[in-house]
């Protein structure tokens, strides 16, 4: 049997025998635990093993009753519940010092009630056995976050991930569906949408990532370049997004948790905050230049679309700002950095 333990960045899933056996019952026993020292996910056959069920809370206090599922198959967690609280902490943690500005309003799980909803649960557990054995025996599954209005997420909680035509993301890193790690909610808070009562509506997937290749900035990518990805990731080292492919998006995407929170409606204290902790210090350089000097480090689609956003500045089609902030996030600021002192000595 194919090993199903698999390196998560902040969270651990000891899931009971109702996840990994092919039965049709509802999975009440699922619990979700994070260990600073300890990163792995475990899926174990004795139900057990289980200690903490999605309604036992880790305070002590009176009996809370186990919550009702909603008619959409959504469970609502209740403070204090550990998974709750792992959950929470974790994406406020996440944003840094701009924690202190969102507020969790609720977390719900995903039931997968019913037939269907166990189907999709057997039919991920199978993808991950597949693809752990193709890897080696590590399927690389971990918990990544979507953005998505309130409407999109209750579908693709309903009917699983789709679009018909434009997709709903800047479509930079290809055709799919993007995700950022669990350690990194930050860019996902601050490309979510806001409601009319200032909700924002956040989704905590397990995803399936098998070997992952790096995808530039400017591809028209749909599918793993050969067999032997699954995915795709903007940094294998410091990894900001996940693309998971629109060919695998209901294979290797489970979406487990919804999480709406509340946050500035404006994103831009969230952006400057954020960026000013890592602004790079050097001068500018012209821009022209600039592309040129990056053209011997990325690649041509990569350097094509820095050029349609400066062309787009040009145009008055975007900001000055906007122009860098898109800059730094196609070409990484250790690159930028090294470029611009590269031109400055030369200039001296």
């Amino acid at each position: 049997m194919a090993n199903t333990n698999e390196i998560t960045h902040g969270f651990s899933i000891l899931a009971s025998n109702n996840l990994t056996k092919h039965t049709l019952v509802s999975p009440s026993k699922q619990t979700i635990s994070f260990n600073s020292d300890v990163d792995t996910t475990h899926y174990d056959e004795d139900e057990s093993s289980s200690t903490v069920s999605d309604c036992e809370s880790s305070v002590s206090g009176p009996v809370v009753h186990p919550p009702t599922p909603f008619s959409n198959g959504l469970i609502s967690l209740q403070e204090g519940d550990k998974v709750y609280d792992l959950i929470s902490g974790r994406l406020i943690s996440g944003l840094g010092v701009l924690g202190a500005q969102a507020k969790i309003v609720s977390i719900h799980r995903n039931s997968f009630s019913g037939v269907m909803g166990q189907a999709k649960i057997q039919s991920f557990q199978i993808f991950v056995k597949a693809v752990a054995q193709k890897c080696g025996g590590d399927a690389n599954v971990k918990y990544a976050w979507y953005a998505g209005t309130k409407d999109e997420i209750c579908k693709i909680i309903e009917h699983g991930f789709g679009y018909c035509g434009k997709p709903n993301n800047d479509g930079m890193y290809g055709c799919g569906v993007y995700l950022s790690p669990d350690d990194s909610p930050l860019e996902c808070v601050k490309n979510s949408a806001i409601d009319r009562e200032g909700m924002r509506y956040l989704l905590l997937c397990r995803v399936i990532l098998g070997k992952q290749e790096v995808v530039h900035p400017g591809t028209d990518q749909y599918h793993p370049s050969t067999g032997e990805f699954e995915s795709g990731v903007d940094n294998l080292q410091v990894p900001k997004k996940y693309i998971l492919w629109s060919t695998n998006m209901n294979t290797h995407i489970l979406p487990e948790y919804i999480i709406s929170l509340k946050a500035p409606s404006s994103m831009k204290g969230f952006g400057r905050v954020q960026d000013s902790l890592r602004v790079p210090t050097s001068p500018w350089m012209p821009f022209p230049i600039l592309i040129s000097a990056l053209s011997k480090f990325l690649p041509p689609p990569t350097i094509a679309l820095m050029s349609k956003y400066y062309r787009d500045h040009k145009g008055k089609k975007v900001s000055r700002h906007e122009l860098i902030q898109r800059v730094r996030q196609i070409a990484g600021d250790q690159l930028l950095i090294a470029v611009i002192k590269s031109y400055r000595a030369k200039q001296l």
